[in-house]
């Protein structure tokens, strides 16, 4: 197969504000006098409970109110009362801050909504936005309960015991600038250290701001009256299910190809990376973070990540009975200890933080893989997450890298009913408990979900008649957690190879004892034996940044949402999985094979008959931007299924506290059919005294699979249009994507970076790159 380079998506040169969608609707219907009085009532209240509640020496919070919503309000009205929005429910509940406290123009704005309807208007002022307020209080001590306290049984300040000591994590309100954040830290730390509690660790981010604290319960009580804090937490644990495996013995291992200096590396943010023989110039640097932890993999479990990040599939490499190759090179970041856990005295948001400037400063890293899990965090069933999410988030759009996490695991079934776990395979894996953990919902990172390398069964076992496979090659494997992601977002992204799991009906279910279930990589002991077997989703996320830095050695100066979209974009569903998912419900398939299994191939070449074309852009927020896509003749006028794919990739800013937790949101659309000036037209903003925008008939719009409402939850979103019959020519030669960027609460951006790839294929041999590449030069040179 012939391999070319991609070519260039051409932009067209015209930028134009986008048109937006109708704003929210009428004001709910209410005795407004009566409403008016209740609302000044519970401000006056809400004012008064918090002054009352003031530390004297305390930096000012100034006010921060809870307000429940029936209605929609835009949260421009409540900038222009004054307030900014710190947090946001899917229930409609708002934390409101205002800085100065000076609260006069939102109480003219309520009396004014309560008193007469001036002559001049058809409704009272401000009658949509004060009506919509349900009602107005402050926060209260229970509120800042963290989810996983709630789990544990405290769920109210009585189930503390006031004698006992709790190690939590506390997190401010961000408010003010890192400046104030960080004087109400000390005050803070002041107050906890002045009794008998412990500050063990600080961390203030662009978005979050913690202190990880041991105190006791009655310490706990007074913290809680603090209206600067937001929550308190368990901090998390990660779950690296590291059971001890059979080790391999292979005493007549190939040659090792020697190794390429120009190899990509990738950050291994684990429990260490041990200097391995098969590592030998591989391994480029290794730190602790914190320092003290020392960079030396006693637990085994980063060791065998890196194995595959650095080789890829070795049982396939020993299968084809060549040398060994090395296709990365590895730096490593050791942040959990010889028990596999995270200290206790550390924050990790801010480890994360440390371990990938420090690799991407030192060494220049853009690839980091994480195969950990916060084990505490409560599986993700929509809403907020943590910070821990959210710091991955920042750091992927702050240093342009690319973050790739592992989805999790579970066992599916134990005790009694641990026979289920085969015959309910694959319908648990949608179970409530089986959602993703912390951080793997995450939505600027690549989330990678684990399928089946084979059926896991041995020469030994197969003998027995009672020991049965779960899956076959290419199923998704029986430990893997799922989506959605934030939002709904398709989550997880992808899914490679992890391994499976047996029923054994003596041991139950059986994956991380046993060579054949799993994927073959580095033993951190290789004194002990080279290699060992590995199974979970902790090795699924290190074959996909295996692939990703081979991505970017072919293409060295692509961003970190290139990289992504040509990867999503090169993704296809193996047979196997659609098969097995028959059994699941419709709707449901996308949580677990995400966009599905990546093609390298694809990722990085075009062919005769597949041409990718790449765009790396940036939009203002609230314009649109329109790319030509050539269409050559043999594509639309040969037979045969024809698709073209788009993938999308942009990084906004996020706020965990927030429901709309990116600040930016983008979208794309495919016309045929249409000459330019009409595309620009149809989707610029119109003036009041401007005529309606022209008509767009279906058959011009390209229906997109996924569709809109589901693929737009993402920020890297992919859909293809596939056309299996008749003559395309009717719609002409060219077809034209609309990219839009639409302004959420981060209105602060000049711009949002994006990049997108576009597939064209046609499933004979038919010969269109070429035609399109003189396309594309032509246009270049216009």
């Amino acid at each position: 197969m012939a391999r070319y380079e991609h070519l260039r998506l051409v932009r067209l040169s015209q930028q134009l504000p986008r048109r937006k969608k109708p704003g929210f609707g009428a004001s709910v219907e209410r005795d407004r006098g009566g409403h008016a009085g209740q609302l000044s009532a519970q401000l006056d209240e809400a004012v008064e409970v918090q002054t009352q509640r003031k530390r004297p020496g305390f930096v000012d919070p100034s006010l921060i109110l809870r307000v429940s919503m029936t209605g929609s309000s835009l949260e421009a009205d409540w900038v222009s009362a004054g307030f900014e929005i710190l947090s946001s429910d899917s229930d409609r509940t708002l934390i409101l801050f205002s800085s100065s406290g000076d609260l006069e123009h939102f109480k003219k704005q309520i009396a004014g909504y309560g008193g007469e309807i001036p002559k001049t208007q058809k409704s009272a002022p401000y009658a949509n936005f004060v009506s919509s307020i349900e009602r107005i209080g402050t926060l209260e001590p229970r509120d800042r309960l963290g989810t996983r306290l709630r789990e544990d049984g405290f769920n109210d300040l009585g189930d503390f015991d006031l004698n006992a000591f709790y190690l939590l994590d506390l997190e401010l309100w961000q408010v003010g600038n890192a400046t104030l954040r960080r004087a109400k830290l000390e005050q803070i730390s002041g107050l906890i250290e002045s009794g008998a509690g412990q500050v063990l660790d600080e961390y203030i981010g662009p978005a979050i701001s913690l202190l990880r604290i041991r105190v006791s319960g009655s310490q706990l009580l007074e913290i809680l009256l603090l209206d600067d804090v937001s929550q308190v937490e368990r901090p998390p644990q990660p779950d690296t299910f590291s059971s001890e495996s059979l080790l391999l013995t292979i005493s007549d291992l190939p040659e090792i190809q020697d190794l390429d200096d120009n190899l990509e590396l990738i950050g291994i943010i684990d429990s260490g990376v041990n200097d391995h023989p098969l590592l030998a110039g591989a391994l480029v640097g290794a730190i602790g973070v914190p320092q003290e932890l020392g960079s030396e993999d006693s637990f085994g479990h980063g060791t065998r990540v890196a194995g595959i990040a650095a080789f890829g599939d070795i049982r396939a490499q020993l299968l084809m009975g060549g040398p060994l190759i090395r296709s990365a090179r590895i730096c490593s970041a050791k942040v959990v200890n010889a028990r596999g856990g995270f200290d206790d005295g550390k924050l990790v948001p801010r480890q994360m933080r440390d371990a990938i400037y420090s690799l991407h400063e030192q060494f220049g890293c853009r690839i980091f893989n994480i195969s950990l899990a916060d084990i505490h965090s409560i599986p993700y069933a929509g809403g907020k997450v943590g910070a821990w999410t959210a710091t991955l988030d920042e750091l992927a759009s702050e240093l342009d890298i690319l973050i790739i996490v592992s989805a999790g695991n579970r066992l599916p079934r134990q005790g009694e009913l641990r026979e289920e776990g085969l015959t309910g395979y694959p319908n648990y894996l949608l179970e409530d408990d089986n959602r993703f953990l912390e951080p793997s919902a995450a939505l600027n990172v690549l989330t990678v979900g684990s399928i089946s390398h084979g059926n896991g069964m041995d020469e030994i076992l197969a003998d027995s008649v009672g020991v049965r496979p779960i899956t076959e090659v290419s199923e998704p494997s029986p430990f893997t957690r799922v989506g959605p992601g934030i939002g709904g977002a398709i989550k997880p992204d992808i899914v490679d190879l992890g391994g499976t799991m047996i029923y054994d009906p003596l041991s139950g279910m059986r994956w991380t004892d046993l060579p054949s279930t799993g994927l073959i990589t580095l033993n951190h002991q290789p004194h002990r034996g080279p290699l060992r077997s590995g199974a979970g989703t902790s090795y699924s996320a290190p074959m996909v940044a295996n692939k990703a830095a081979q991505l970017l050695r072919r293409l060295p100066g692509a961003s970190a949402n290139l990289l992504r979209a040509l990867l999503i974009g090169s993704a296809q569903i193996p047979d196997e999985i659609h098969t097995c998912l028959r059994k699941v419900k419709q709707g449901y398939h996308q949580h677990i094979r995400g966009n599905g299994y990546i093609s390298l191939e694809r990722a990085t070449y075009s062919d005769d008959s597949r041409v990718v074309l790449v765009a790396e852009d940036a939009l203002p927020l609230d314009n649109f931007a329109v790319y030509e896509i050539p269409i050559p003749e043999p594509f639309y006028a040969q037979a045969g299924t024809r698709t073209i794919r788009i993938t999308l990739a942009f990084n906004p800013p996020v706020r965990h506290t927030r429901v709309d937790y990116a600040g930016v949101k983008m979208n794309f659309r495919l016309v045929r059919g249409k000459d330019s000036d009409f595309i620009f037209e149809y989707f610029r903003q119109r003036t009041k005294q401007e005529t309606a925008a022209p008509k767009l008939d279906g058959r011009f719009d390209c229906d997109l699979q996924p569709g809109p409402q589901t693929r737009e939850k993402g920020t890297v979103q992919t859909a293809t249009v596939t056309f299996k019959k008749g003559e395309l020519g009717q719609y002409g030669d060219r077809y034209y994507l609309v990219i839009r960027c639409e302004s959420g609460w981060a209105d602060y951006l000049p711009v949002q970076n994006y990049a997108v790839a576009v597939e064209i294929a046609h499933e004979a041999d038919v010969q269109i790159y070429q035609r399109i590449q003189q396309r594309v030069r032509t246009r270049i040179l216009q």
